[in-house]
This record gives C-alpha cells, structure tokens and sequence, in this order.
C-alpha cells in the first residue's frame, strides 16, 4: 500500500495562545507566535526549540537549497564535533573575549571544552592534522550545516535570538590573498542566489571585522522593525547592497559616502556574515599548505556563515499576516495541501479522488498533504491551511460530482484567489506553477498521465 501523507496523522501539538493574552513585547514575536500556534516548533526551556515535523521540512528545504548552492562553487560538506577543545580557542587568543557567550564544561578527566559558536578553530585545526594540504588541491572549500550554541544573556523573540541555533558555515582555504578574494567574490554571488531563491528582499553592507579578524567582511541583513540591528540605505544611489553602509547607526542623519545624500535608517536582522580571514588562524594554528618550490606557506583563510533557523523566522515575520503564517514558497512544509470532502456530504462519494491527485503529484516530484479530518467543514480546514502556511489547496468539493465536468476548487491562499478546474487540469495547472513541465517529463508521457487519470476519474464518479 502506498504511502500518502496525511493531516489527521501529522504530529503537529500546536500550542493556542489566548487572543486576549498580552504577549511580552521583549520575548515574542509574530513569527514565535505563528509558529508556536502552528505546531513548527515548540519550547523546550528558555531559549531553546524542538524543530517539530513541519518545521523539520521547511529547515529540510532550506538546507537542501544551501547545499545545492555550496556545491555550485566547490564546496565539500562535512561535520564537525559540536564539542571543541578550549585550548585551541586559548592559541587564537579568542577565548577570553568570548568567554561571557560560551557554553564550557569538562570532562571526567578534567579537560576543558566548549559547545561551538563557530567552528574557525575547529576546522583549521582539521586541515593542520590531516596537512599539509598540496597547492594543486586548493582552493578547498569545506562546509557544514550544524547546531551552533551561544549562552545568550537574555534570549528573546523566538528563533532570531536562541541558545541553539542551525547554521550554515563555510571555510575556505587558498594560496594567498588573491585567490582568496577570488573565492570571496565567488561565496558572495552565491549567497545572492541562495537569498534570491529565498525571496525575501535583503541588504548587503560592509561591516567591521570585529572578534572574527581578516581584513574584510559583509553581512547581510533582512529589513523588519523587530530587528535589533540598524543599517542605513541610501535611496537615491542604492550604496548599500554592494558596498558600505552604516551599521548601529543611532542619532543623526548619516550622509551617503558616494553621493553624500541622506541615507534612510532601517532596522533590521542579520543573517549571514562572510570574513575574509587571511592567516588570522592559520597562523596560530599552523595550518600550511606546500607551494610549487615544496616550501611551507600559511593557508589564507575565508569564512562563510549563513543563520538559517534565523532566516525562517524572518521570513515568516517578514511575509506573515497575524493570524495566517507565509512562507517562502520554496520552503513551505508541503507545496499543495489536498482537502477532502466533508463526511456525510452529498460530495464524500468522490473522497478517492484526493489520493489519485495525491499520487500523480507525487509522480511529478511535488510534495503533498491530504487533509483528511473528514469530520471537519471544508472552511475550518482552509482555515487550518492558512495557519499552517501551505502555499495552495486543491479541494473536492461541490463541483466534484458532476458527471458532465467534475471540478476541483484550485486555491492559491498567499495570492487570495482560486480557479474551478477540470480535474487533470488540476495537476497541469500545479505542475506548471511549481517548476514547469518541461523539468521534469516530457509533453507527451505527461499527457498520457493526464488523460488516462481523467478518464480512470470519470469512471470512478460513474460507478
């Protein structure tokens, strides 16, 4: 029997906060509340979430994204131990300046560790002991998508300031300064693709160097009034996205570098830091690579991170109404949520027919919920949709049983419209809208899928 995803099985304990409850303006936000009330993710302690099955999908395509970008440019996924020895964070001298964020422990044996922030040590160290590396093998780019834990002072709204966070951090290794900016111009237009992808308008600036070290860095910041960063943005000559911008600018008015205009002030969030690093840790460490004369040199470093977990929760506080949770169409938890008839109504005769839609979706790689909590109205579980952000919903209802021309309601709930549509113009209609049909069958086996489905749903009606 074949699998199909349903909503009656899903494990999604959403946790209703009160409409009349006074949220604490300096712990929650409207994504914390969308996502909590959805059953996305759930508190553990303070500071701390459990990704639950939705959430799971969408961090699960948003990794997926990354990783198809992070390989476009040569990147080469690994993992790292979460636990990092303290004593390499002694020999950068990081250590003590970061000491107040860190989560430390010891082990029985009294050595001491840390739960990684970030990981430049640790991944310097690796190349060092597995080293030296050769210069025919550079550049070497080598990345990770883990668990990242800082012992936040306050932690508040949610995901965009947690103890634990997912990130995306990549680490690059080349022969000098010229391949290394080389590598950073390249990491840079892949971050460009991968927030483009995203969908959520962003802002590139130059930012200072910081604890991090090297001689140059961006980050990259979603605007959202709850965002407890400020960048300015000149609006005549857009000094922002490629080049400097100010960062935590308060007070007065900040003048534009290039054609000394005002520059408009924004809050917003950070999410995604890239460094040129240099020999700031390859130094320390000693991580060298053999050059063409069989001599020893420095490794010069780059380092690449991505928040992810922070990027789902500004696009969510982004793109959100209040009571109805938006996704990246890309990363929604399921592409299409299938509604079946209500029981005991003159439609439920035609309730097959949301598996068949269900399964030829699945032929044509898009991604499904049916929605089979028969005992609800068709209303209550658009409503339910809405709150669990699917982007659209097929539902069988009313048309569904005409013997002439059965149809299906086609919805489209980020755009507020939908269409009544024979029932293989359904699938069409979805294939085209999600990734086009070309990309995955040619016309002609598609086609035949669709006729023969009209025809074996025509029969069904009629029997």
């Amino acid at each position: 029997m074949r699998w199909v995803n349903k909503v009656s099985q899903l494990f999604q304990p959403a946790v209703v906060i009160p409409k009349n409850a006074t949220p604490k303006s300096d712990v929650t936000s409207k994504s914390y509340q969308l996502m909590i009330n959805a059953g996305i993710i759930n508190g553990t302690s303070t500071g701390m979430y459990a990704f639950l099955p939705l959430g799971m999908r969408v961090l699960g395509k948003l990794q997926a994204l990354v990783d198809e970008e992070m390989r476009r440019v040569g990147g080469q996924k690994v993992l790292l131990p979460i636990l990092t020895p303290s004593k390499l964070w002694k020999k950068t001298n990081r250590l003590e300046q970061a000491q107040p964020e860190l989560f430390q422990l010891k082990d029985r044996h009294g050595k001491e560790f840390l739960l990684s922030p970030t990981f430049e040590e640790s991944i310097t160290e690796l190349v060092r002991q597995t080293g030296p590396l050769s210069h025919n093998q550079l550049p070497v780019r080598l990345y990770q998508i883990s668990s990242k834990w800082r012992d936040e002072m306050k932690p508040r709204l949610g995901l965009f300031r947690s103890r634990e966070f997912v990130m995306k951090d990549l680490y690059s290794f080349d022969a000098d300064e010229a391949t290394g900016s080389e590598t950073y111009e390249q990491l840079g237009e892949a971050y460009r693709r991968v927030l483009e992808r995203i969908g959520v308008p962003y802002v590139r600036v130059r930012a200072d160097t910081g604890q991090m070290g090297g001689t140059t860095s961006h980050e990259y910041h979603y605007a959202t009034e709850i965002g407890e960063d400020r960048v300015a943005r000149c609006r005549d000559c857009g000094y922002d996205t490629e080049d400097i911008a100010a960062r935590q600018v308060e007070g007065e008015a900040v003048a534009c570098s290039r054609c000394n205009k005002s520059m408009e002030k924004l809050h917003s969030v950070e999410i995604g830091h890239t460094f040129l690093l240099g020999t700031r840790y390859s130094k320390p460490l000693n991580a060298t690579y053999v050059d063409a004369s069989n001599k020893k040199q420095l490794l010069f470093m780059g380092c690449y991170g991505l928040g992810l977990t922070r990027i789902i929760a500004s696009a969510v506080e982004i793109l959100s109404r209040d009571q109805e949770l938006r996704w990246p169409r890309e990363l929604a938890p399921y592409s299409v949520c299938i509604i079946t008839p209500k029981q005991g109504s003159k439609e439920e005769p035609a309730t097959h027919l949301a598996e068949m839609i269900y399964h030829h979706l699945e032929s044509l790689g898009i991604d499904a919920i049916v929605d089979d909590r028969a005992h609800m109205t068709i209303g209550k579980r658009l409503v339910e949709a809405r709150k669990s952000g699917y982007p659209r919903v097929v539902v069988v209802g009313k048309g569904s049983t005409s013997r002439d021309r059965p149809t299906l309601e086609l919805h489209d709930l980020y755009d507020g419209k939908y269409v009544d549509l024979e029932i293989n113009d359904v699938v069409s209609e979805l294939d085209k809208a999600l990734h086009g049909i070309a990309s995955y069958i040619s016309h002609r086996v598609y086609t035949r899928i669709t006729h023969r489905f009209a025809r074996v749903s025509h029969l069904s009606l009629s029997a």
